[in-house]
């Protein structure tokens, strides 16, 4: 049993202790699945933090995408500051896969940009599975998707312990093969450094370096240093190092891999051509070539992932190593948001084979693709132990399988569910247009959710010509944009947002007192009983939320939803009266306040940044520039990405500056 030290200025309230209990309970009786029903804003993730705190095992939490992982990743890290929490998500910023549309013989090329910063990340949650059994991994679920075989993760690494002896050159090239390059200056995440008789190693998946010092062939001493001021943090007798990247392999796997492909290069061929089909028979045969030809030669071929069926020794159908394959045996798995994170499991399979089926039967790549994939559901399933969901609106699934459901209604600070009314349509945005300068006069905000683009950009504008400031979140937004758009509405920059689908971002705003649905009516996903409820929930953080849906009959949705608040709501204000509680809004600081600091130009740079900038003028350009990229990296895998901005800004200029003088020199 693994120790998880949680840490917190407050103890579990309201109905957190009987969650908390019930679930360790029915954990330690080996129930498999369990669902949290808790509301929102009734510290869902403070009740997962116990829970793990009582069970001691490596834990994973799953969810749906990378803005709420990102803010469960934060939450768990101030939780469990003595433990290792990790954040595991897809690497890609912007990503575009490759597919063929027979249709209009159109054929689009892979196009994707891997955020460096997200990589090393992974590689730090991979190197913590191994290493530690006290370990929180928040991840997407593009956890399910293929990566590195983790026997080759274990193969490739390195023990170095003081005493033994060693050939340093050996050495560097087995840290080569494994994905670390030599440097001369200070060395970023993934490289090392080799003067004399002393190496410098600097791992992708810690903040600090290691120092062997030799003595001969023999290692003299180890110590773990801090990578910028090369000062010694502590002496160890042992270290191991992992590799660098997340996708490595043996030579011998290579040569086998590349065998495999050109026998079932071999076997497609004359398997299409038989068919008579000779355009595609060349195509595959010639990109196919090509990629082996630059396999053989540089070890990597661009989309070299649809091969690793071949590298990793699987049948065709295998399933692929995942992310959960780096577990022990024995984790449990909370799957956050169960009722979009389900879904999305299922489905995921089913989408990546369709599109890789039509590029193998129009000749873009081999059969061996299709085994470059996400697990099926059930594969996933046979890979899980132990699982509680958690959802404000748990789905069928979830409760059809549970064998207890555990209900956390009351919130620690004693807010309701809000009132829901209802409103005909005609004469709506006169009353809306009232109830918002209600809501203004409180200095308070408000959402209204639409259905269409064209009738939020319609709505916001109309709300501007009346004097409101309203803005509208456009679904071209990426998300920093969307963020910015947020953080505008809690400052109180803006008065209202309108949008079509502002549940995705996993909206914490207790200064938003209104959300109005127009067209509550319509029948379908973003009106279902389920979006229903969770857009109720996004103004239950506020003491005077209300919910306003617009509508001209009771859909059997809105009537579910509407039943469904008001028993949360009974329970909720028969607690309060009980035990003396009188409801406060709650009160939650900006966060990331200080970036409209940096936009001020009379404003200093932060502490952290001048202090790096300060050392341009000690540095040479070359070195200036990686120690930029390090505390790049750095303020990034801590979230302070105002931070990480100006440092990326200023490491673009001295890039530019070197570029210049060495135009110059020539």
């Amino acid at each position: 049993m693994a120790e998880f030290i949680l840490v917190s200025d407050y103890e579990p309230t309201g109905d957190q202790p009987q969650a908390i209990e019930k679930l360790v309970e029915g954990l330690r009786e080996g129930y498999r699945f369990q669902t949290l029903l808790g509301v929102t804003g009734s510290g869902k993730t403070f009740t997962m933090a116990n829970v793990i705190k009582e069970i001691g095992k490596t834990t994973l939490v799953l969810s749906p995408n990378k803005t709420l992982a990102a803010q469960l990743y934060s939450e768990f890290k101030a939780f469990f500051p003595y433990n290792r929490v990790e954040f595991f998500i897809s690497y890609y910023d912007y990503y575009q896969p490759e597919a063929y549309i027979p249709q209009k013989d159109l054929y689009i090329e892979k196009d994707a940009k891997i955020n460096d910063i997200i990589a090393r990340m992974r590689m730090s949650t991979f190197e913590a599975l191994k290493t530690r059994e006290d370990v929180i991994v928040v991840a997407s679920v593009s956890a399910i998707y293929n990566c590195g075989d983790p026997a080759d993760f274990d193969r490739l690494n390195v023990m170095i312990e003081v005493g033994m002896e060693i050939d340093l050159l050996k050495l560097a090239r087995h840290l080569v093969k494994i994905g670390y390059k030599r440097t001369e200056v200070i060395g970023p995440e993934g490289t090392f450094n080799l003067k004399g008789d002393v190496l410098e190693i600097y791992p992708t998946y810690m903040d600090d370096a290691y120092r062997i010092e030799l003595f001969g062939d023999e290692v003299e001493a180890i110590y773990r240093i801090d990578r910028m001021n090369k000062t010694v943090v502590e002496e160890v007798d042992r270290i191991w190092i992992y590799p660098a990247r997340e996708f490595v392999t043996t030579e011998d796997k290579l040569k086998r891999g590349i065998e495999s492909i050109k026998e079932e290069l071999y076997e497609r061929l004359k398997e299409i051509r038989s068919q008579g089909k000779e355009l595609e028979a060349q195509r595959l045969e010639r990109r196919t070539l090509n990629d082996i030809e630059l396999l053989e030669t540089m070890g990597y071929c661009p989309g070299i992932e649809n091969y690793s069926r071949h590298f990793d020794g699987r049948l065709p159908g295998q399933p692929p190593y995942t992310l959960l394959d780096y577990f022990p045996d024995d984790f449990l798995l909370f799957i956050d948001e169960s009722h979009l994170s389900i879904p999305q499991l299922r489905a995921m399979y089913n989408g990546d084979r369709s599109r890789k089926k039509t590029l193998v039967e129009y000749g873009f790549r081999l059969p061996s693709a299709l085994d470059n994939r996400p697990l099926k559901f059930e594969e996933f399933l046979e890979r899980v132990d132990q699982v509680i969901f958690v959802s404000a609106t748990p789905g069928d699934y979830e409760l059809s399988v549970s064998e207890q459901v555990v209900e956390q209604i009351i919130r620690p600070t004693g807010l309701v569910d809000p009132e829901v009314v209802v409103y005909p349509t005609e004469g709506q945005i006169d009353r809306l247009v009232m109830e918002i300068k209600k809501v203004k006069e409180r200095g308070e905000r408000a959402m209204v959710i639409v259905l269409t683009k064209r009738m939020a950009e319609r709505l916001a504008e109309y709300l501007v010509d009346l004097g409101i400031k309203a803005i509208y979140i456009h679904s071209e937004l990426d998300a920093i944009e969307r963020v910015e758009v947020l953080k505008k509405l809690r400052r109180g920059d803006v008065d209202v947002v309108v949008g079509i689908n502002l549940l995705r971002e996993g909206l914490d705003l207790p200064e938003v007192s209104l959300v109005a649905i127009m067209d509550a009516d319509v029948e379908g996903f973003l009106r279902s009983e389920t979006t229903l409820i969770q857009i109720i929930g996004r103004v239950a953080r506020n003491v005077n939320g209300k919910v306003i849906m617009f509508a001209d009959r009771l859909t059997p949705s809105m009537k579910r939803a509407i039943d469904e608040t008001n028993r949360r709501r009974k329970i909720q204000m028969e607690y309060n009266e009980k035990h003396g509680i009188t409801p406060k809004t709650i009160i939650k600081p900006m966060q990331l306040e200080v970036f409209e600091e940096f936009m001020k130009k009379e404003e200093k740079y932060p502490e952290e940044v001048e202090s790096v900038l300060s050392l341009k003028e000690e540095l040479s350009l070359e070195e200036y520039i990686s120690v930029l990229e390090e505390e790049m990296y750095k303020a990034a895998s801590e979230l302070r990405y105002e931070d990480a901005a100006l440092l990326r800004d200023e490491l673009f200029r001295a890039k530019e500056e070197l570029k210049k003088k060495g135009k110059a020199k020539v």
